[in-house]
């Protein structure tokens, strides 16, 4: 445990900023899985209207630090390429 005031209020910060980021990926991921599953159904407009809403919440989390930039531009890849096979 932290014994200065200085780590004390570091360890206050670190422990806010690792929910608010939980919270931000659990998000993230959830829209994800929404998606996909429209994707799974066959549902090809819903998809694409939900599509930009996704990968702003896929920049904003890489932009914060949440996710890597290069794994933001992979998954933002991934949804467009499941969303382009559909007939």
């Amino acid at each position: 445990m932290a014994h200065s005031k200085q780590a004390l209020k570091r360890a206050r910060q670190s422990e806010r900023s690792r929910i608010a980021n939980k919270a931000k990926l659990s998000r993230l991921k959830t829209a994800m899985k929404s998606l996909m599953a429209l994707v799974a159904a066959g549902d090809k407009t819903k998809a694409s209207a939900m599509l930009p809403a996704i990968c702003r919440s896929i920049d904003k989390a890489a932009k914060a630090g949440v996710i890597h930039k290069n794994t933001a531009s992979r998954r933002k890849s991934s949804v467009t390429r499941a969303i382009a096979a559909l007939k």
